[in-house]
């Protein structure tokens, strides 16, 4: 999978896909922090499994940083396959790999379907427990601090727009991701030391 980063096939797109969520929308401000006698106030525990979340799918075309994000209200193989032909229509030539993880909506039997209908695209599972893998998880963090930091929405429809906002700003700087650590800056100026004995 590695190879994927490092040596992609000729003229194939290698994208890192990836759900985050649930966004829950939230109209009231943030708990103080401290009461007046001095103990912390924590935040009223807030989860529902109704129609209000939403879920930010994403992909991160690896070679030029360019990021495409989707929201829906829920995580299934529905709105999976309307993300990957979302993903194909913005990639009209050559193969397309995706490297993600092994969600059951990711292969789940209506998708495998979907897919021999669409034989451009591949997938490429990491294992379970090494999500570090996926590129796609530093993208999520930048996009977190960008569109939903200290935030509250009113709708579903807020959570649309921030993310698409915040997903054509980070677009508009984007660069390619590479794999691995940067080698170390040269040391111009070296101390030379001089034994005397």
């Amino acid at each position: 999978m590695i190879s994927l980063y490092t040596h992609p096939p000729d003229g194939a797109t290698v994208l890192c896909a990836d759900e985050l969520g649930p966004v829950i929308p939230r109209t009231f401000p943030p708990a103080p922090a401290w009461s007046p006698d001095g103990r912390r106030i924590k935040a009223e525990l807030d989860y529902s499994r109704g129609p209000e979340k939403t879920w930010v799918y994403g992909a991160l075309r690896v070679r030029d940083g360019q990021q495409i994000t989707m929201t829906a209200s829920s995580r299934n193989s529905v709105f999976y396959q309307q993300f990957l032909q979302q993903v194909e229509d913005a990639n009209p030539t050559g193969q397309i790999w995706f490297i993600t993880d092994n969600l059951s909506s990711h292969n789940s039997l209506s998708t495998r379907t979907w897919l021999e209908d669409h034989p451009r695209i591949h997938h490429a599972f990491i294992p379970v427990g090494a999500c570090w893998l996926n590129l796609q998880e530093g993208w999520w963090r930048i996009f977190r601090k960008t569109a939903l930091a200290g935030r509250s929405f009113a709708n579903p429809d807020d959570i649309a727009q921030a993310t698409t906002l915040a997903t054509d700003q980070l677009n508009s700087r984007a660069r390619p991701w590479v794999w691995g650590r940067p080698a170390p800056p040269t040391r111009l100026l070296r101390r030379r030391y001089v034994y005397l004995l």
